[in-house]
């Protein structure tokens, strides 16, 4: 390998961190069982079909990332495809007669094996001269072949079944073309085309779990400069704005996560530049849009059968449950309450909260003894009769008042609520003595089923006004 090829091999080990977590979201769902109606539909994201699939199915065997870069002279442009080979896992059991059969689940005392469809990570790895992408570009095939293994499956020193595993061949390219964009810099814009080119037909009435081991599942690409860099393309400079408008990403979208924005990671899940894994996260869990406390709690609640289930799924879901069960509790002290961004000071022109007094404050003191959660403390609260001071107006529960989400923290179910008038039901504190206020909107049909079932919407007190005529 050359010196140029160690180099972006270390800066994709740290890109690869970030990619894993799209390649593998969604792989295997809680409760992390095949049984499991999450996971009897997988892979979301990045699929690329088939051509022949893709005509009328909604999904497509291609994706293209454009991008912006400053390549030094001379400059080397690796590249690295990287997607999930779904291979198909059947199970079969011993006979009276010594032979073979297909079963539905094979009981043994650690696991229950099952038929799954496993992903087998598969690489396509490239590097070429920034100037020979210049033009036309160039056209790079890539196939992996049709594979097929078995492995025994021993009971007291027995064979007792076998996994059968099979993978199907797949063919695709890869196009790469840069073209030189005016401006005060020399700047590229380069064009990184994936497609699914493999000739497999459907048989009528083949359905989506046919077409996928002939697909490129999570598929998304690695691109890195041994000289130069490149630029965001969520925040270009202002002399690039325009450049960067004109890129065409179809299905993708780059993000830079090198320290010298000499790395970009293509994803079929949208980012921020520099993504970063929480340091938190004690492994991976396969739903990176989770919070990792929730996750590890419920797969912490597992029965062993459904447990033994898991292990007997996928690898990977039964690594995920030995991961829940030996975790220190140190571990889920730090998960527990973690802060991950300041709130923001909304400046002496935003609206003021203040708790009244006589309602309590926060729980904990940094640098005693005092427990981060006091249960003690929770007979000082009232929801019922508990206000809150806005911009000097009391509210607390009967309380009508108009909402007004901030950006800061806000999903887009609660953008559509901006505006609507709502009733306050109760004023809450949580442990980090932040106070929410729990409201009906007017409207709602559903309000006396959520009044009679405690199940509220939440605001903070600066995401609400006071009507004029509560």
């Amino acid at each position: 390998m050359t010196l140029f090829g160690l180099a972006i091999q270390e800066r994709f080990a740290a890109a690869r961190q970030i990619a894993d977590a799209v390649l593998f979201e969604g792989y295997v769902l809680y409760p992390y069982r095949a049984s499991a109606a999450k996971n009897r539909m997988r892979w979301q994201f990045g699929v690329l079909v088939p051509p022949a699939w893709g005509q009328g199915s909604g999904e497509h065997h291609d994706q293209r990332t454009e991008c912006l870069i400053e390549p030094r002279a001379d400059a080397n442009l690796s590249i690295e495809l990287r997607f999930l080979h779904a291979q198909r896992r059947t199970v079969q059991q011993v006979g009276p007669d010594g032979g073979f059969a297909a079963v539905d689940a094979l009981e043994l005392p650690d696991r229950v094996l099952v038929p799954w469809d496993e992903g087998v990570e598969e690489r396509v790895e490239l590097v070429l001269p920034v100037a020979a992408s210049a033009g036309a570009g160039l056209v790079l095939p890539f196939d992996r072949a049709e594979h097929e293994e078995t492995e025994e499956v021993d009971l007291d020193g027995r064979v007792c079944g076998r996994l059968v595993r099979r993978r199907a061949r797949i063919e695709g390219e890869i196009r790469v073309r840069s073209t030189e964009i005016p401006g005060p810099y020399r700047t590229l814009k380069l064009t990184v085309e994936v497609t699914n080119t493999s000739g497999w037909t459907p048989d009528p009435g083949a359905d989506r779990e046919t077409a996928l081991p002939y697909a490129l599942v999570s598929a998304h690409v690695l691109l890195g400069l041994d000289t130069g860099s490149f630029l965001s393309m969520t925040d270009p400079p202002e002399w690039a704005t325009g450049a960067a408008a004109s890129c065409t990403n179809l299905r993708t979208w780059p993000v830079l996560v090198g320290e010298r924005d000499e790395v970009v990671l293509s994803s079929p899940i949208i980012l921020e530049d520099h993504p970063q894994v929480a340091p938190e996260s004690p492994g991976a869990l396969y739903d990176a849009t989770e919070i990792d406390e929730i996750l590890a709690l419920r797969t912490s609640a597992l029965t062993e059968r459904e447990k033994r289930e898991a292990r007997g799924t996928d690898a990977r879901a039964g690594a995920a449950v030995d991961l829940v069960d030996s975790l220190p509790p140190e571990v889920w002290d730090r998960l527990h309450g973690t802060v991950r961004a300041l709130r923001e000071n909304t400046g002496a022109s935003g609206p003021t909260t203040l708790i009244e007094p006589g309602a309590p404050g926060e729980q904990g003191e940094p640098g005693t003894d005092r427990p981060w959660w006091d249960p003690a403390s929770d007979a000082g609260f009232d929801p019922a009769v508990d206000r809150v001071l806005v911009d000097g107006r009391s509210i607390g529960a009967g309380s009508r008042v108009r909402l007004r989400p901030g950006p800061r923290r806000t999903d887009a179910q609660d953008l559509f609520l901006h505006g609507r008038d709502a009733l306050v039901e109760a004023v809450l504190h949580d442990v980090d003595g932040a106070v929410h206020l729990a409201v009906t909107v007017d409207g709602d049909p559903g309000a006396d089923i959520r009044r009679a079932q405690g199940r509220f919407l939440y605001f903070q007190p600066d995401e609400l006004t006071l009507l004029e005529d509560a």
